[in-house]
């Protein structure tokens, strides 16, 4: 019998020790080791399974770095590591995650969207994307976003096991309120989420919403989605989010120039999400290959931001990292799969 380890709690994993031929204690001993250290007691040969996940490229962008992992088929999965200095001086490091190769969601301003949905990453795929920034990037990760590729709530048990995972005390060990799950707003997937946040330690587990638009008529011509799930339909899901003492909901609104910036728009947007506890990410639109529209200028960023601050909105401008790498966010996908999906 062989054990996939990364996809197992300490407990998960010390519940199987005596399939293993391990005592509890040793099981517990090697699991914390891994996830510390990156290696596994010669007791463990043969018995655990690590996902067979090699680095293919690694591709830095001054101080941020996109890399990819292979996965069976000729598959691959991308991470990011962000790293940034809060106010403070000090350098926290996001590892932004993917949950699935590809994405069925069809964004228009998502490079991830042109794969099509090609494979759920498993748990143990998901926590390997973490364990190759710690162990082979050398990296200390401080932040989790699982905004890279795919939809998490299309793979929502998955996600939440390797949360599970990333935020045991001898593992990886990271709280709750530094892991944002962002959604393109699917009302089911984030009742689920709900549920998980109310079970105990996972009250600080932040929720991210992918807006993007004012209003019906823009979201429908960038976000496919909201034919079926309306903005009427997502307020309704964030209303249900728990809030009291929680963090406030992170709404992105990815900035597109011609689309959902005019004069107005970031009115609607505050109107919207009145009476929630939110603060609005704006993220200036990074062109994706074969892009119809720019960037967005710099006095446009500004502009909308004022206009949102003016209504209200706790809003904050998101940096720019990683766009000539293709390692901004919505740029994540290889080239190769895309042409793969249109001659398959």
């Amino acid at each position: 019998m062989s054990v996939g380890i990364l996809g197992l709690t300490e407990s998960q994993f010390v519940a199987q020790a005596k399939h293993l031929d391990l005592t509890p204690a040793a099981a517990a001993r090697g699991w914390r080791q891994l996830f510390r250290e990156g290696t596994l007691p010669a007791a463990f040969e043969g018995k655990v399974q690590l996902p067979s996940m090699p680095i293919l490229r690694r591709e830095p962008d001054g101080a941020t770095l996109k890399f990819a992992q292979q996965l069976e088929g000729g598959l691959e999965t991308e991470s990011v590591i962000l790293p940034q200095r809060g106010r403070t001086g000090r350098i926290r490091t996001s590892l932004c995650v993917s949950s699935q190769v590809g994405c069925a969601m069809g964004c228009r301003f998502c490079e991830t969207a042109t794969l099509g949905r090609r494979k759920q990453l498993t748990p143990d795929q998901i926590v390997g994307q973490w364990f190759a920034a710690r162990h082979s990037e050398q990296q200390t990760i401080t932040n989790i976003v699982f905004m890279g590729m795919g939809e998490p709530t299309d793979n929502i048990e998955a996600v939440l096991q390797a949360i599970r995972i990333l935020t045991e005390h001898g593992g990886p060990a990271i709280a709750p309120s530094r892991i944002s799950v962002s959604t393109v707003g699917r009302a089911q997937g984030i009742e689920r989420l709900a549920e998980f946040a109310n079970e105990r330690g996972f009250r600080q587990l932040r929720l991210a919403i992918s807006l993007n638009a004012p209003n019906d008529e823009v979201r429908q011509s960038i976000m496919p989605v909201n034919r079926a799930e309306p903005l009427a339909e997502l307020r309704v899901a964030m209303d249900a989010w728990p809030a009291g003492d929680r963090l406030p909901i992170l709404v992105e609104y990815v900035l597109i120039p011609g689309v959902n910036n005019a004069p107005g728009h970031a009115s609607e947007v505050a109107k919207f999400l009145a009476g929630l506890s939110v603060n609005l990410n704006v993220i200036p639109y990074n062109p994706i290959r074969d892009s119809p529209w720019p960037a967005p200028t710099e006095s446009e960023v500004i502009a909308f931001c004022d206009e949102a601050r003016t209504a209200g909105l706790r809003t904050k401008r998101r940096r720019t990292m990683g766009r000539d790498a293709m390692a901004a966010c919505g740029q994540l996908g290889n080239p190769k799969l895309k042409r793969e999906r249109k001659h398959g």
